[in-house]
């Protein structure tokens, strides 16, 4: 899950800059890993601000945005999926050849790397970082080569893109930027993943217009934006400068099958997603989430309950909605601290726990000798849920039941949220009694899968067979074909991410004194990662390299690195001053040296 924005000002002499940082607020919930913006000045000049953090950090609150002239301009959030967290995967990415294109992407290939051996092998093209979303750009800027011209027009792009297309495979939702030329908005053939346009009558050109595009429509609303439309699946939109959009369907439309995700917790609730509000969907959640309560507890059970309880944020419309179906109180029973990251993105189990005490604070009147029902809006690892549960019954609670708006995720997510791998998952192998015991609830209360359909079509312009979703991460049926390899490609990238982490740890235990057996030896030799993602530690045979890396001896620290080789492991050592990896290597970004 990412946010992207794209928008062309019809006056040249305004800068869109300003407005796609504004937006970037708006879609802030979108991604927090990583952030920037990409501008077209006059004569083609492209300049870029990128890097990791929220958007205030990157763009030092807005004292950056002067630095980004041009009307018009990229802008993204990432959030981090299967792959690295590097500065140099920060968006828009870009390629000077051809034409100088500019790519911000959202969603996931799920055939990478077949692509990336084309791009090798035939297409002689460097890849420079592990994002799939550099991997589409450069296969694009491949087939725009093709035409062979000085300059393109908007039928070159469109059947670039169709031949794109068909390489590629996975969800995207997708903005573009040619120097000088306009923009380019292109979605998947099953619409997974979101993506809007809207106009605007420019505020210094007479009867024109100006246009945005962005992952959801709070950004266009918020913004002035009107008369927005989805582009649907298969659909691709050129706004060229001093031009209206031009649409053209470059790939047959398979389905239109948005992911349920969106309405069960990554969009924003004013937000409509594909002609359905993600506000009405909620409260349809909540307003089914009830009739199952009320079928898989006991009429004692039921009758004991004293209040409904939202778990923040987005378990509020549908904790409303139950309150109201049941006649039961609401209570807000917890506030939620602003200033703390998402638990879910934190990179251990350990820490994520310290974070749920950190994000919510209980108010203990709410719970003292009280029976309540949560009501959240999904189950991922259980261990948000758990640490909930714990604090509930501190706080004096009695009886705690936990319900969830989603049913149980037992699969993986493959196109572009990265929930975690299946066997992290709480409901993978287990029922909801397991489940219960395991987040120490007396009872879980799991909306199905019909209903959650049912709530997110029932006001869909599409009726009938029309309305699908993507819901593979509840069913272990996906909307595109999914090879057994790419499971197994996913975990091993998981795993990579997960290794220098896992080794760290295991030095802190061995410099702690309190290190076992297999940290010992992880310490020492390394650790390799298994074809199911698990990290393990690495024999005497394994290869010596493996061994020199987990002593920090190669890739940055000694022999091939800048690092003292005889230092403790574990120690920390200051970094020298040094150029940042944010930058493209063909554009001056301004994030590239740290202030």
């Amino acid at each position: 899950m990412c946010g992207i924005i794209a928008v062309i000002l019809a006056a040249p002499g305004q800068d869109a800059a300003p407005e796609i940082h504004q937006a970037l607020y708006y879609l802030q919930h979108r991604g927090q890993d990583a952030c920037g913006i990409a501008t077209c000045s006059r004569g083609g000049k492209i300049l870029q601000c990128k890097g990791n953090g929220l958007a205030s950090k990157v763009f030092h609150d807005g004292a950056r945005v002067s630095n980004l002239p041009g009307y018009m301009g990229l802008g993204h959030l990432r959030y981090p999926t299967a792959g690295s967290s590097a500065n140099s995967e920060a968006q828009p990415f870009y390629v000077n050849s051809p034409y100088g294109i500019c790519l911000t992407h959202n969603g996931n290939l799920i055939n990478a790397p077949e692509l990336k051996e084309y791009l090798d092998k035939e297409a002689h093209r460097h890849i420079n970082t592990e994002s799939d979303s550099e991997l589409m750009l450069n296969i694009f800027a491949d087939e725009l080569n093709e035409t062979g011209k000085a300059r393109v027009n908007a039928t070159d792009c469109f059947m670039s893109l169709e031949r794109m297309y068909k390489k590629c495979k996975g969800a995207w939702a997708c903005t573009a930027m040619l120097a000088g030329f306009g923009l380019i908005g292109f979605r998947d053939s099953h619409g997974i993943r979101p993506m809007v346009l809207g106009e605007r009558p420019s505020t210094e050109v007479e009867g024109a217009m100006d246009y945005m595009m962005a992952s959801e429509s709070v950004a266009l609303s918020q913004n002035g934006y009107s008369n927005v439309r989805d582009i649907l699946p298969g659909q691709a939109v050129i706004i060229e400068k001093g031009k209206t959009p031009v649409f053209k369907q470059v790939a047959r439309q398979e389905n239109y099958a948005p992911d349920i995700f969106e309405y069960v917790y990554f969009a924003r609730p004013e937000s409509i997603i594909d002609g359905i509000s993600v506000y009405r969907t909620r409260q349809l959640m909540g307003y089914r989430l009830a009739e199952t309560i009320k079928k898989q507890l006991t009429p004692e059970e039921f009758a004991e309950i004293d209040a409904i309880v939202p778990i923040p944020e987005t378990g509020f419309v549908s904790a409303y909605a139950v309150s109201k179906h049941l006649k039961k109180p609401y209570c807000q029973g917890f506030v939620k601290n602003r200033y703390i990251f998402r638990t879910f993105i934190m990179p251990s189990q350990s820490a994520r726990q310290r974070g749920v005490r950190a994000k919510l604070n209980v108010v203990p009147v709410e719970f003292k000798d009280k029976n309540v029902l949560l009501v959240d809006d999904s189950i991922v690892r259980g261990t948000t849920s758990r640490e909930i549960v714990n604090m509930v019954r501190e706080a004096g609670a009695k009886k705690v039941y936990f319900s969830s708006c989603a049913p149980p995720i037992a699969n993986a997510h493959i196109y572009g949220i990265d929930l975690a791998s299946p066997h992290e998952l709480v409901a993978y192998h287990r029922d909801r009694e397991a489940i219960a015991k395991h987040i120490g609830a007396d009872a879980v209360i799991y909306q199905s899968l019909e209903d959650l359909e049912s709530a997110c079509a029932q006001d869909s312009p599409r009726t009938g067979e029309k309305q699908k979703f993507e819901v593979g991460v509840f069913c272990g049926k996906y909307v595109t074909p999914v090879s057994d390899e790419y499971f197994r490609h996913l975990e091993e990238l998981r795993g990579e991410v997960k290794k220098p982490k896992v080794i760290e740890a295991a030095k802190d235990a061995v410099n702690g004194g309190f290190a076992q057996g297999e940290e010992l030896k992880m310490a020492t030799n390394g650790a390799t990662v298994k074809h199911n993602g698990e990290v393990v530690a690495m024999g005497d045979e394994d290869d010596v390299v493996a061994k020199m890396e987990a002593m920090d001896l190669v890739h940055g620290n000694g022999v091939n690195g800048s690092g003292p080789v005889g230092r403790k492991l574990g120690e920390d050592v200051k970094p020298e001053a040094r150029r940042g990896d944010s930058q493209d290597v063909s554009l001056h970004n301004f994030n590239d040296y740290e202030s």
